[in-house]
């Protein structure tokens, strides 16, 4: 990708605004500096309270701030208030008035960036998250293209185009007809025929009630806004999502970027420089020497993302599970793992685990996930298949466990097992004895089946962001359509 020639002030500036969580600030922020790269200008619209946790938790490599430093004037970040006191948990619980209450803020914040001056030049056009349908109304008001970013997987959104349909029709929520069923095949998606269950829908398309409906409405307008954007831009590549991709496009009709895997982009594009960290939780690296006395393949990675919670039952299930299995393991346990609401006698028994932990497992607070993939020690990753999760394991080549807990998790996980088949399925079902059936059959039994698999789609991502590859050909158009815009906006102003 070339810097494109030209006048200074014809230099495309592009605003960035993920949801405030890890994995879309993650993928975002990577896009972001392959963005910098290109000699594109970026504004990465943060909320305060991330904008402070990724600095303290990457203080250590330099800081994500200096990690930018190396494009000067390309980058900066803009901080705004989520409306929340800084000592809010942010659970997942409160995922959605988080959501409602930075709307009331972002929104006149967007207007007034949109139009704001940068260096003489207002922002060229946005890329968000698909989730905050305002952005698009504001810029479709002020004359700002806005790309849609979306953070799940394209199969995922495949599915998801199909329920607002299912909805009018009376068809959702299905539990009203189906009962506790939830094995009932879902037959609505075209390239997923036979694939899909009940139990494998959102939980706002299975149940009743003020939670599922405030769920609803904010995915209907997600995807209502989709035909307001400019281009969707996918993090995935071509190879992978095969019959979904034509569907998608019958529901979105302009431009679609497969730019994905992002995470291999950007490493192939700096094979020159020591990975950096986008994590709002600080790393714990001791665990890479920990892998460095394992033999290959010998440990399965347990992490199961930034959000979902466990009750202290739950967590002790997983342990006596991994423990039985004689699986060496690296397990993450974040300090807020525990659902609200136990007593200290809990978190006094996560300290213990910690401590006491068998010889053949290893326990942190947080991961350098990427490179702990990518060690030779690793025979699997036990997932709760997030999209950026889901994507590190593909480019690393490591099967899964999948245990999904939420939304698109749901639909990753059958996924992964029933159609890429480079993982196994460890269903709502969460008790000791599956959990050391599912570690053995990952590390063990079906371990050269399913490597095999896993190996092939790591190769696939590899070529896919090479030069020729489809996503650096995706990339490559996506920055292009960036930089015809800025040209337009500048002709447009010195015409004028």
């Amino acid at each position: 990708m070339d810097i494109a020639g030209g006048e200074n002030d014809a230099v495309p500036h592009v605003l960035i605004f993920p949801l405030p969580i890890q994995s879309p600030v993650n993928s975002m922020l990577k896009l972001a500096e392959l963005l910098c790269l290109a000699g594109v200008h970026v504004t990465f619209l943060i909320t305060k309270h991330n904008h402070q946790r990724l600095l303290h938790s990457t203080d250590d490599d330099g800081g994500v701030e200096s990690r930018f430093d190396r494009y000067p004037g390309s980058f900066r970040f803009e901080v705004i208030s989520d409306g929340f006191p800084e000592d809010h948990p942010r659970s997942v619980d409160d995922f959605l008035d988080v959501l409602n209450s930075l709307q009331g803020v972002a929104e006149p914040h967007l207007r007034e960036v949109f139009l704001r001056p940068e260096k003489g030049r207002k922002v060229t056009c946005g890329i968000v998250e698909a989730t905050f349908s305002y952005a698009f109304e504001i810029g479709s008001e002020v004359g700002v293209p806005v790309f849609a970013f979306e953070t799940i997987s394209p199969c995922c959104l495949g599915v998801f185009l199909c329920i607002p349909q299912l909805f009018k029709a009376g068809k959702l929520p299905l539990i009203k007809d189906l009962g506790e069923d939830q094995e009932t095949p879902v037959d609505v998606v075209p390239g997923m025929e036979g694939l899909l269950k009940v139990r494998d829908l959102p939980r706002f398309c299975r149940t009743e009630g003020p939670q599922a409906e405030k769920s609803r409405k904010l995915f209907m307008a997600e995807i209502h806004s989709l035909r307001k954007a400019h281009g969707l831009i996918l993090n995935s590549f071509k190879e992978l999502e095969g019959p979904i991709l034509p569907h998608i496009r019958t529901h979105f009709p302009n431009t679609t970027y497969m730019i994905g895997p992002v995470q291999q982009h950007l490493k192939t594009r700096l094979a020159d420089r020591p990975p950096s960290s986008n994590s709002l939780w600080r790393e714990d690296k001791t665990c890479i020497q920990w892998l460095d006395e394992q033999p290959d393949e010998s440990v399965i990675y347990v992490s199961f993302g930034s959000l979902s919670t466990l009750t202290m039952a739950q967590l002790m299930e997983v342990w006596h599970g991994l423990v039985s299995s004689g699986v060496r393991f690296l397990w993450v346990l974040r300090p807020d793992i525990l659902k609200p609401g136990g007593e200290l006698s809990d978190q006094n028994m996560v300290t213990q685990l910690k401590k006491n932990c068998s010889q053949n497992g290893q326990i942190v607070s947080w991961a350098p996930q990427e490179q702990v993939l990518a060690h030779p020690a690793i025979g699997g990753f036990w997932t709760h298949s997030g999209w950026n999760s889901t994507l590190e394991s593909i480019i690393a080549g490591k099967p899964m466990i999948c245990w999904a807990q939420i939304v698109d998790q749901l639909i990753t996980r059958r996924v992964v097992s029933e159609v890429w088949k480079i993982g196994v399925e460890l269903e709502d079902k969460c008790d000791r004895l599956s959990i050391e059936k599912m570690v053995k059959e990952l590390m063990r039994s079906r371990r050269q089946e399913l490597k095999k698999s896993a190996q092939k789609f790591s190769k696939l991502a590899r070529e896919s962001v090479n030069n020729g590859g489809s996503s650096y050909t995706s990339l490559d158009h996506l920055i292009n359509d960036i930089r015809r815009l800025s040209s337009i906006e500048h002709f447009e102003n010195t015409s004028s």
